[in-house]
């Protein structure tokens, strides 16, 4: 190292370069050969400017650049070899359990929805990930079934009117006197009737999963449905007594026919199953809901059949809902309506000893 120490005039105060002199400003020079880079500085000391020049050889710094080329040159090749390879292996032993998720998924097929996707012991966003996988598996896997087990059941209940049809069709061929034209046709009307009927509430089931059908809804009068069909029930049967003191103004929002059909199925099945009457109610005691209750005086629903009785296809008296022309549907179809329009049905004992069905809705309330 050298340096020097130069008055403002140019004149050298002061130096160890050995008689050779610095420029007085930053850069480069040689001394003996040899290349050395100069820092300047400006002071100032009992009123006399100076300026301080330092030089410092490069010679270190090639031989230390010289003697890391060939270490860079075969080091840095090795390294991002090292690199490269460390980051293959750990990527895969992390892709691994995805890859094994991807495989089981591509294995299952349509009719083999119980398998599962392997769940890794780590918990971090893999493990959530085959989670979530086996949780859609399963609402899958029960769709299915819910699937199957419909058109299961519905294949079965179309066997019995097709089947009815055809018995009277054969007997009234083989023997054409065995059977007049009016009970013929009285038996033809019944099982088609029955048909329809079943076809029809399957359609509303369908409509109903499928939200609606792309039905618009509206500010339902729940009161003028309930007193609709509890004027419908007077007409049709005048032996029940049909009680709607209890129905007050109401309204909710939501799909009217499918609201109507409801009210239907719920008063015709208090209707079938009635003793002797029969009450339609609207309560509006919970805030922002409404409850349609409908009630009878029959044997009411035993409390570990109360979930069944909304099960599609299910019948708690065989005999007795064949007979009265109950699809097993129309129960179904009350708690599915309701759940589409964010509610819920329940049954529980009335006052009257029997069964007390109650959907509860959302209600509109006026604004102020």
């Amino acid at each position: 190292m050298a340096w020097q120490v130069t008055t403002g005039d140019g004149l050298v105060a002061s130096s160890g370069t050995g008689g050779r002199s610095l420029p007085r400003s930053d850069g480069t020079t040689r001394l003996d050969g040899d290349r050395y880079t100069v820092a300047v500085e400006d002071v100032e000391h009992e009123d006399t400017a100076y300026d301080v020049a330092v030089a410092v050889t490069l010679e270190d710094a090639r031989d230390s650049v010289t003697a890391l080329v060939p270490l860079l040159a075969v080091g840095l090749p090795v390294a991002v070899l090292l690199v490269g390879l460390t980051t293959w292996v750990v990527t895969g032993r992390a892709l691994r359990p995805v890859e094994a998720i991807r495989a089981q998924v591509a294995s299952i097929g349509g009719d083999d929805l119980a398998a599962r996707v392997p769940v890794p012991p780590s918990r971090d966003e893999v493990a959530r990930l085959a989670s979530t996988m086996n949780g859609m598996l399963e609402r899958l896997e029960h769709s299915a079934d819910q699937q199957r087990r419909f058109v299961s059941d519905t294949s079965h209940e179309l066997r019995s009117p097709l089947a009815g049809l055809r018995q009277t069709a054969e007997v009234s061929r083989s023997h054409p006197d065995a059977i007049d034209q009016a009970e013929l046709t009285d038996a033809v009307l019944e099982e088609t009737a029955r048909m329809q009927h079943l076809v029809e509430q399957m359609l509303v089931l369908t409509r109903t999963a499928e939200g609606g059908g792309g039905r618009r809804r509206s500010d339902v009068d729940l009161d003028d449905l309930l007193l609709a069909e509890a004027t419908r029930l007077r007409r049709l049967r005048p032996d029940l007594v049909v009680d709607s003191s209890g129905v007050v103004p109401a309204r909710a929002h939501g799909d009217g026919p499918a609201l109507a059909q409801v009210v239907r199925n719920l008063a015709d099945n208090a209707a079938r199953h009635a003793s002797g009457a029969v009450r339609l109610s609207l309560e509006v005691g919970v805030p922002g809901h409404v409850d349609v209750a409908v009630e009878d005086d029959g044997a009411g629903v035993a409390p570990g059949d109360r979930e069944r009785v909304f099960e599609r296809f299910v019948r708690l008296d065989e005999a007795r809902a064949r007979d009265d022309g109950g699809s097993g549907l129309g129960l179904a179809i009350v708690r599915e309506v309701a759940r589409a329009h964010g509610g819920d049905a329940h049954v529980e004992s009335g006052a009257r000893g029997g069964a007390r069905f109650v959907v509860r809705l959302p209600a509109v309330t006026d604004g102020p």
